[in-house]
């Protein structure tokens, strides 16, 4: 996968950036933060129509993307709200490069690019929602192409080239094929191994309330359905959410 080549070219360079910024205590949250205003600066070049200025911009808020996680692991900051963070705050960048085109195209009469930057907009969002839903259910959803870092090189290189017509009909269509293959990839993993949800509870009548065993009754019918939510709000599950790449 594109993503995993991405990685092990970045890595060596990434990690002796991260070796130089680590010793100066910068917080890595900073660091995510300022990959966000990086990334707004360059969806303001977008909607002006400096494509390559945008593209080039969009490589130094990638740098900031790339080096907040080994920064935090040199601090011994890793956390689970790091993780949070870093996902909140890609899918606002990528809703804000998406919006800057969906200006331009908009502001110089040309409809149907604007309607594609808003389907590629919907599509970045929907592909990560769909992965993070999708592995709540079954073990893993790490399927299809489009993940985050192959959506931001096509959408730089078709930016430094001056052809965002071409990469903005690849990034409307290929992420919203993406999200129909994790639908149905969900579908059938949880039709492999599908249960009967069980029953809600029954509401006692007003009648029935004053019985003495109603509490204990109500209370046991309950069970089954805390054991099986429980693991919804886990340690586990609230990272796989959090990583990002979708």
């Amino acid at each position: 996968m594109l993503t995993r080549a991405i990685g092990r070219y970045l890595s060596w360079p990434v990690d002796r950036l991260a070796a130089l910024l680590a010793p100066t205590g910068i917080p890595p949250n900073v660091i995510t933060w300022c990959a966000l205003v990086g990334n707004l600066w360059a969806g303001m070049l977008f909607a002006a129509g400096r494509f390559r200025a945008a593209g080039g911009m969009m490589i130094l808020a990638g740098v900031c993307d790339l080096l907040d996680g080994p920064v935090a692991r040199r601090q011994n900051r890793v956390s689970l709200f790091g993780g949070f963070l870093d996902s909140i705050l890609d899918r606002y960048a990528d809703l804000i490069l998406f919006l800057g085109l969906l200006v331009y195209f908009a502001n110089v009469n040309r409809f149907l690019y604007a309607c594609l930057a808003g389907a590629a907009m919907a599509g970045s969002v929907m592909v990560s929602y769909a992965r993070a839903r999708a592995e709540s259910l079954v073990p893993t959803s790490e399927i299809g192409f489009w993940e985050r870092p192959e959506r931001l090189v096509l959408m730089i290189l078709g930016a430094l080239a001056n052809r965002m017509d071409v990469a903005l009909w690849l990034l409307a269509i290929g992420p919203n094929i993406a999200v129909i293959h994790r639908i149905l990839h969900t579908w059938k993993q949880t039709e492999r191994g599908n249960q009967p949800i069980p029953a809600a509870p029954a509401v006692a009548s007003r009648r029935d309330s004053h019985a003495p065993d109603a509490p204990s009754s109500v209370t046991a019918s309950l069970q089954p359905n805390i054991a099986n939510n429980v693991h919804d709000a886990s340690p586990a599950v609230l990272t796989r959410t959090a990583r990002r790449g979708g």
